[in-house]
């Protein structure tokens, strides 16, 4: 009886826990990181992933809205992140993993807010590398 429970029991634990493992994997984005400089057009600070939205002029000098996903508004809340750190129309530099599509959406790594800070929105408190695409 005890068996047959054990293995109910973990069979249930498996099966429920999936779905959440499989949701937070970052798959569909490149290991690589790219950068990127434009305008805020939306900022929302959300459960259970937040969102910039980022006018970038492309290449051939088009405007192109970048998706960027981050970490949820609590774990950026304890980072310092409120809507009057980051708002629409403020200018920001960002390195993040870029879709594999090529699409023009990122899971966001790091962002320098227009009062200079940078922030790591994946919410590993951890540092960019100094190579000169940040103002550090």
């Amino acid at each position: 009886m005890f068996t047959r429970l054990f293995c109910i029991f973990g069979a249930a634990v498996l099966v429920f826990s999936l779905p959440s493992w499989a949701h937070h994997s970052h798959g569909n984005y490149s290991q690589n990181f790219i950068d990127l400089e434009g305008v805020v057009n939306e900022v929302h600070l959300i459960n259970p992933h937040s969102w910039v939205f980022l006018e970038v002029t492309d290449e051939n000098g088009e405007k192109v809205e970048w998706a960027l996903e981050a970490t949820n508004r609590v774990s950026l809340a304890r980072l310092g992140v409120t809507y009057d750190y980051i708002a629409a129309g403020d200018v920001i530099k960002v390195r993040c993993h870029q879709l594999r599509d090529g699409g023009p959406g990122c899971l966001l790594g790091f962002l320098q807010a227009r009062d200079g800070t940078i922030k790591d929105w994946d919410g590993h408190q951890a540092r960019p590398a100094d190579d000169g695409f940040f103002d550090i």
